[in-house]
């Protein structure tokens, strides 16, 4: 009996033939066939959204409630094509199944099937919050645009350091509020300390409800002085975020190519590399417009 070969499993056979022109299409951008792929998606998602919207609105719903649902007919089996197309081209489709982007491609079609099948099971499935989670697929841009990665990386990136100056606020308000609470007190409308911190964390981020408001002139310098404070608080993590934004732009300027790996699916690959630079693997052969016309 003819052993079968560990590589040729469906979730880690190696990429030929069909499976490798249909994996650059759809996770590559830098060939015709590639970019005309990727415009179409987007203008699908951006006006799938858009019908999602306009028929949350009810005169519109039920004048042209017929419309909006074959419209929704033929969005969810277009994303439903391409979400198995994906599972079908990728080396490992678990693995993809699994991941952010394949997780929101699930969930930019699974709403429509459970409405389609539970219409009725309101306590279960309520179709107008199944409506809104259709919203979902407006993250599937995130995978056609750099600059999407590129904010992900910085903000990954700046965490650490976020997380220190939000720890740092988070003290100042529950000292602030405390402070207001020991000179305003309930008779001002602070009549808890959990009320006051409220009020400092409001007034700090600017937002100002004005719901409780100092009446004291020592209470009105402490509000002053928070409300001053608060342009620091919105300047701090915009500048820690456009640090690492900078950082990351140099590094997607001497990489500015599109090429996946098949392995671990992460871009940004340069042309002239043979292995990926996140996991190791080797790299297939660069396709792209430009390299077709030199050849």
């Amino acid at each position: 009996m003819e052993q079968r070969n560990p590589a040729d499993t469906s979730l880690g056979r190696p990429l030929d033939g069909w499976r490798l022109r249909l994996y650059t299409i759809i996770f590559e951008a830098d060939t015709r066939a590639g970019r005309s792929f990727d415009i179409v998606l987007i203008i699908a998602i951006l006006l799938s959204v858009l019908f999602v919207m306009l028929g949350s609105v009810a005169t519109i719903n039920a004048k042209y409630s017929a419309v909006f649902s074959w419209v929704e007919i033929g969005f969810t089996a277009l994303f439903t094509l391409e979400y198995v197309a994906r599972l079908a081209c990728v080396k490992y489709p678990m693995r993809y199944a699994l991941s952010f982007f394949g997780i929101v491609d699930l969930l930019a079609m699974l709403p429509s099937y459970l409405a389609l099948f539970f219409p009725e099971v309101y306590v279960l499935v309520d179709v107008r919050v199944l409506r809104l989670l259709r919203i979902f697929r407006i993250f599937k841009l995130t995978a056609y645009l750099t600059e999407f990665t590129t904010l992900g990386l910085a903000l990954r990136a700046s965490a650490r350091k976020i997380l220190v100056f939000l720890s740092v606020v988070l003290m100042v308000v529950v000292i602030m509020g405390t402070v207001m609470y020991a000179v305003e007190g309930p008779a001002h409308g602070y009549t808890s300390i959990p009320a006051s911190i409220y009020w400092a964390i409001t007034t700090m981020t600017t937002v100002g409800f004005g719901d409780i408001t100092p009446k004291t002139d020592l209470g009105r310098f402490i509000a002053s002085t928070m409300m001053l404070m608060g342009w620091g608080v919105l300047a701090v993590p915009t500048g820690i975020v456009t640090a690492e934004m900078t950082a990351q732009r140099r590094h997607f300027m001497s990489t500015p190519t599109t090429r996946t790996c098949q392995e671990c699916l992460s871009e940004g690959h340069a042309a002239d590399a043979n292995f990926c630079q996140h996991c190791g693997a080797r790299l297939p052969a660069y396709q792209s417009e430009a390299a077709a016309k030199i050849s």
